[in-house]
């Protein structure tokens, strides 16, 4: 018998008065929240305006979550349109579902829409915002939490995650591996990679973005391989880890090839951003320098002319 174990809630919806606060969802809005937050000190630090990251997030973040909920019906379709199920449950995002893939592919072309309108390079704004992403994923995970999904193998570690049983849902109580608990550790952990090597290596033109991707999908692969809901497999493998393998290498790829291309960082992010600073910085001076006082100033009283004595 475990007797240490991870208490998984009782419930994933709180009512507040007749309005339902979902923990899946409070997750991913907060997880959103801390993206853009750090990636607008990360623009601004490249030398962009403050507010851009958020103003591309417009775009980005309704596209990701279309594309992040089209990959999980499409892979995982037999749970809405198989044989007794409800077709609408497709549009419950709610209650859980969301494939990364599909949310940073989908999410990336909302970027590139808002990027374009802004005259912003893309691969730019994706290396400022990769940390954030990476966080905005170790907080979401918590939403597998709230809904007691995605866990691993059966484990009696101090650890281990206690799910309780749901025959309507065919789900069996007993303790697992909390692999949201390891996919949101190893996010954390990718985020800091990110920071840092931006930091030692002055990674530009989307090669910081190309490390979190090639980091995030190691630890995904991981991760998968401890998971035990239903999958679709290819060669004994399921296909969130093929996908895995597929994507780190095309991460790996554009990284070596893009160093090779255009070594070094971008000069400029954001087209006038740096004349505003430079423009705004001369008016603060000229507000501040001091002015000087009657009878001192060139050409005046006792401090100028041809009577006036050399000190």
């Amino acid at each position: 018998m475990n007797l240490a174990y991870i208490p998984s809630p009782s419930t994933g919806v709180v009512h507040l008065g007749p309005i339902p606060l979902r923990g899946y969802a409070f997750c991913i809005i907060i997880g959103v929240f801390v993206a853009v937050w750090l990636g607008n000190k990360r623009w601004i630090a490249r030398g962009g305006r403050s507010g851009t990251i958020a103003d591309i997030a417009v775009w980005a973040v309704p596209f990701g979550l279309v594309g992040g909920r089209l990959y999980h019906v499409i892979t995982d379709y037999e749970l809405y349109f198989g044989p007794g199920r409800d077709w609408v449950g497709a549009f419950k995002i709610w209650e859980g579902g969301l494939g990364i893939w599909g949310a940073i592919a989908l999410g990336a072309v909302g970027a590139w829409i808002g990027c374009r309108r802004r005259g912003i390079p893309l691969p730019a704004y994706a290396d400022a915002i990769a940390p954030g992403i990476a966080v905005a994923q170790a907080i979401g995970r918590w939403g597998n939490w709230f809904n007691q999904e995605l866990y691993g193998r059966p484990t009696d570690l101090p650890w281990a995650l206690k799910i309780d049983p749901d025959p309507a849902i065919g789900r069996v109580g007993g303790t697992y591996h909390p692999t949201f608990l390891y996919e949101s550790l190893w996010c954390l952990g990718v985020a800091a990679l990110v920071i840092w090597a931006d930091r030692r290596f002055k990674l530009g033109h989307g090669r910081a973005f190309a490390v979190y991707v090639a980091a995030y999908t190691v630890g995904r692969f991981w991760t998968e391989y401890l998971r035990v809901d239903t999958a679709h497999h290819f060669l004994g493998l399921r296909l969130n880890g093929w996908t895995a393998i597929l994507v780190f290498l095309a991460a790996v790829a554009y990284f070596v090839i893009s160093s090779k291309r255009v070594p070094g960082r971008e000069l400029v992010v954001e087209p006038g951003a740096a004349a505003e600073a430079a423009e705004g910085g001369e008016k603060a001076g000229d507000d501040t320098e001091p002015k000087p006082e009657p009878g001192t100033g060139s050409g005046s009283g006792a401090g100028s002319g041809p009577g006036a004595k050399r000190l």
